[in-house]
C-alpha cells in the first residue's frame, strides 16, 4: 500500500512563498508521473502541476512562472516538492498530491494553503 505524507501548507501573506512537500513510499520505477492539484471552496478540484518519470513538467496556465514542481528519490521512498513564490488570494485552496503508479492513482489527505491580501 503506497503511504503519501504530505507537509507545508499554511497562511501567507499575498506575494509570500511556500513550500509544499509529499513523500510517497513507492519506488521511481512504479511511477508514471507525481502532481499537484487544489480544490478552492465551491470549486472542483483542478491540476496545479505534474512531474513524469522522465521529470517532464507541466503547469496550470494560473501558477507558470510563479510555481515549480521538482523532485527528489531515494530507495523506495519519491517525494515530491511544489515550491509557491509570488503567492496570490486566489491560490487558496487544499492542496493534494497525487502519484500515478503503473496499478492505480493515490492520493494525500490534503494541505491547506491561505494567502490573505
Amino acid at each position: 500500500q503506497v503511504q503519501l505524507v504530505e507537509s507545508g501548507g499554511g497562511l501567507v501573506q499575498a506575494g509570500g512563498s511556500l513550500r509544499l512537500s509529499c513523500a510517497a513510499s513507492v519506488s521511481i520505477f512504479s511511477i508514471n508521473a507525481m502532481g499537484w492539484y487544489r480544490q478552492a471552496p465551491g470549486k472542483q478540484r483542478e491540476l496545479v502541476a505534474t512531474i513524469t518519470r522522465s521529470g517532464s513538467t507541466n503547469y496550470a496556465d494560473s501558477v507558470k512562472g510563479r510555481f515549480t514542481i521538482s523532485r527528489a528519490n531515494a530507495k523506495n521512498t519519491v517525494t515530491v516538492y511544489l515550491q509557491m513564490n509570488s503567492l496570490k488570494p486566489e491560490d487558496t485552496a487544499v492542496y493534494y498530491c497525487n502519484v500515478e503508479t503503473i496499478f492505480r492513482d493515490h492520493w494525500g489527505q490534503g494541505t491547506q494553503v491561505t494567502v490573505s491580501s
